[in-house]
């Protein structure tokens, strides 16, 4: 598995376009912090890019990997290897790769500039949605030969979650205006990843006043160490449960 983990982690960081990714959230994150002389601004700004740009580089490059690799992948399952292993090493080295370009983009601008508990927040919850999107991005790849296919529904799962989700909890919210729903925010918000990282960030930015009731709720929920547990735990849930079901699916499907 170490074998299989190096070898792609040292494909993918040649890689031209993980190379220009890395560049790209460098420029952006200096840029940031150099227009403004408040590193809260330059925070802000930055959240942005890490819950939309992150996030859809991290499953379309993971999804066309997987893809560029089918004869690599064919080649370690005819030797005397589990699927099992092979599959979680291509994860945790696609993982792995993403995540050190983000720390070298993002991480490293952010320390210098704002080393901060919110600028750890931040790279915090980048790191993890990278590894969750590759997470995704494996269980969509593993369920279909096509490959146009396969990024088309990559790129669905990414509208979903950083478009389509807002405006289907703006619809309920709107429609259901006369209910109590702040604790049922608090449910739907765990739902999506992207969410549950631009609350986490907000709220440490002192700006929940800005949200309402909701922010309170929000804030009593979040700023507590039970309330912190369960979201990490949700968060450990969006990495393990589609790497599951894509070994899963591998173990079982025909090469």
């Amino acid at each position: 598995m170490k074998k299989i983990i190096k070898y792609v982690i040292v494909d993918i960081m040649r890689n031209k376009i993980v190379i220009a990714y890395t560049l790209l959230l460098l420029a952006i994150s200096f840029s940031l912090f150099n227009l403004e002389d408040n590193t809260d601004k330059g925070l802000l700004g930055l959240m942005n890019i890490v819950l939309i740009i992150v996030p859809l580089i991290c499953i379309i490059f993971s999804t066309i990997y997987v893809y560029n690799s089918a004869e690599f992948i064919e080649l370690l399952v005819s030797q005397p290897l589990q699927r099992k292993h092979i599959w979680i090493s291509l994860f945790a080295g696609i993982a792995i790769a993403l995540t050190l370009a983000f720390v070298v983009g993002v991480g490293i601008m952010v320390l210098l500039y704002s080393f901060t508990a919110t600028g750890l927040i931040l790279i915090g919850v980048g790191l993890i949605l990278s590894v969750i999107f590759v997470a995704i991005a494996l269980l969509a790849a593993v369920y279909t030969r096509d490959k146009a296919k396969g990024i088309g529904i990559a790129v669905l799962l990414w509208l979903y979650f950083s478009i389509i989700f807002d405006g289907l909890v703006l619809f309920i919210l709107f429609q259901f205006a006369d209910y109590p729903l702040d604790k049922a925010m608090l449910v739907l918000s765990g739902l999506n990843p992207i969410d549950t990282g631009r609350i986490l960030v907000l709220l440490k930015m002192d700006v929940s006043a800005l949200m309402g009731y909701t922010g309170a709720v929000f804030q009593n929920f979040f700023g507590t160490a039970i309330g912190m547990g369960i979201t990490l735990l949700v968060m450990f849930l969006w990495m393990i449960v589609p790497v599951s079901l894509s070994v899963r699916k591998f173990r079982r499907k025909d090469l």
